[in-house]
């Protein structure tokens, strides 16, 4: 008996990454367009970084960026301001928070061990306690901290600054990623009644996929509990922006350095911490550090050419890169957008062109960091070798200025990293065996476009170029498409037109496709069930 069809998206406060969006907007526009009509139903929808990146392992200017980016991106598909954001991981530590309170982020959710201590927050007229405190701290060790209720994390030096924080029951949630399986909606209606406490608040965490992807059906369980059997038990379903409004906070609470996903803080993106998914026994992740390292290197040399070469052809070289997200989303014209912020626009066709590979190189250089390069269990791994392509078109871009992107430097540093597949060898090996034989250049763009025209098929430049990138990734399409892939070494340096409104795709590498795309894209969901006592 069907009792009604559900949106699941109009009940849950949920994020989905903003590139995960902009590959539905193209290729899932149903499923696109039912998110955000979710969003228009229950509020629920909030921001998140903008590729993944662990936050407290960037710099402050990518940090900003990251949320800045974030922001846009929300405000331009679910046209208002996101109140709240995930950290991806939930990676947090000081820098990170300030960073959020003064881009205005208003709540964020962290697993219940990231708070280390709360005190008792002074009652102010307008009755949201943020100025002052009484009493002394409280330690609240191992998770122990009460997730009933919200919290008020204070900014250091801007104590008129802050956001709420959220701790998300952590068995419950465990319980939610592992067994949804065998729930009923019965079930969770029970297990949030046991959970609940009067007057208090309950929020699950999950990955988006845990429902219909690794249970399947379960799905189906969301859409009566939520309505229907929570409610019912005298409970209300709410997002976590309604229930913040009724709760707010009256402790504040101080975090360390942590994520919800590595017991060591943020190891699992930098070193061999022993937090690893999948793998072979005996493998190791000593590779991390040099990854890191590498990248780091490569961010920093395009740093110093971001800064001497855009102070030429950009009014503000820090503030149009923050600003570029809006021409990334096809949001703004691209003609505004030189006219705004390189100097002499009008004037100099050549300055314009300049300050737009600045800026895209310096998009692929934060792709580069997108955090499941380092989540998984081996430096050859489909994630990490995406995000070396990423690395590989920013210095595309850097030659293509005519600038040295040091490759020698980064492959030496890369050459330390060792993959535990015998056959893959070190990261200077990964790198030639799968970064470079995955770019595609002008020349055979070219030849694949003519071919395309010879077929009947009217591609452009961009579109030629992703057809060759598909083809040598996945061994699809004809034996004559495929032969124009390889590393020949002719043409090694994209020279087309870049067009970041298309999802990132030219040169180094698809977000959404080919051995970048699966689990990198589905880990981009999360949802956030939240109940309240009446």
């Amino acid at each position: 008996l069907v009792v009604g069809i559900v949106n699941n998206y109009a009940y849950l406060s949920f994020n989905v990454g903003p590139t995960l969006l902009s590959w539905l907007e193209e290729h899932e526009p149903s499923v696109y367009a039912r998110i955000l009509e979710g969003d228009r139903e229950g509020g629920g929808a909030i921001a998140q970084a903008y590729n993944h990146v662990i936050l407290p392992l960037a710099n402050e200017r990518d940090i900003r960026t990251q949320v800045r980016w974030g922001l846009a991106d929300f405000a331009h598909r679910f046209d208002r301001h996101a109140e709240g954001m995930w950290l991806p991981e939930t990676a947090v530590n000081e820098a990170t928070l300030a960073v959020l309170a003064e881009e205005g982020v208003r709540f964020i959710t962290l697993a219940p061990h990231q708070g280390v201590r709360i005190r008792p927050l002074a009652a102010t007229s307008a009755g949201r306690a943020e100025r002052g405190t009484v009493g002394g701290w409280t330690e609240v060790p191992n998770g122990s901290i009460d997730v009933h209720q919200p919290y008020r994390w204070v900014h250091p030096t801007n104590p008129s600054l802050g956001l709420d924080i959220v701790f998300y029951d952590g068995p419950f949630s465990h319980e939610v990623a592992f067994a949804t399986g065998t729930m009923t909606a019965e079930d969770l209606a029970a297990r949030v009644r046991a959970g609940s406490v009067e007057g208090g608040m309950l929020c699950v965490a999950a990955d988006g996929e845990t429902f219909g992807h690794h249970h399947r059906f379960t799905e189906r369980s969301l859409a009566y509990a939520l309505p229907v059997a929570v409610p019912r038990d005298g409970l209300r379903v709410g997002t976590l922006a309604s229930v913040l409004r009724d709760h707010q906070p009256t402790w504040q609470v101080e975090v360390q350095e942590s994520s919800w996903s590595c017991v060591h803080g943020v190891g699992r993106w930098q070193s061999d911490c022993g937090c690893s998914t999948g793998g072979m026994e005996g493998a190791n992740q000593a590779w991390r550090r040099p990854l890191r390292d590498a990248l780091d290197l490569l961010r920093d040399r395009g740093i110093e050419v971001f800064e001497r070469r855009g102070a030429k052809v950009l009014t503000d070289p820090w503030a149009a890169r923050d600003a570029y997200i809006q021409v990334v989303l096809g949001a703004c014209d691209r003609g505004r957008f030189v006219a705004e912020h390189v100097v002499d626009a009008g004037a100099d066709v050549v300055k314009a062109h300049e300050a737009l590979i600045l800026l895209e190189h310096q998009r692929q250089a934060m792709l580069m960091y997108t955090s499941c390069g380092w989540f998984f269990w081996d430096l050859a791994g489909l994630e990490t070798v995406q995000i070396l392509r990423y690395a590989a078109k920013s210095m595309d871009l850097l030659v293509e200025l005519g600038e040295d992107p040091r490759l020698e430097a980064f492959l030496d540093v890369l050459g330390e990293a060792q993959s535990n597949v015998e056959a893959e060898g070190n990261g200077r090996q990964v790198w030639e065996q799968h970064v470079m034989s995955a770019r595609v250049d002008a020349q055979r763009a070219l030849a694949v476009r003519h071919l395309a025209q010879n077929l009947g098929m009217n591609l452009d430049l961009g579109q030629a170029q992703e057809l060759v990138y598909e083809a040598l990734i996945n061994g699809e399409g004809s034996p004559e498409l495929r032969s124009l892939g390889g590393s020949d070494g002719s043409c090694p340096f994209p020279l087309q037109p870049f067009s970041p409104r298309r999802c990132g795709r030219s040169g180094a590498g698809c977000p959404t496709r080919g051995r970048g795309g699966g689990a990198w894209q589905r880990r981009r969901r999360r949802v956030h069930p939240t109940t309240a006592g009446r």
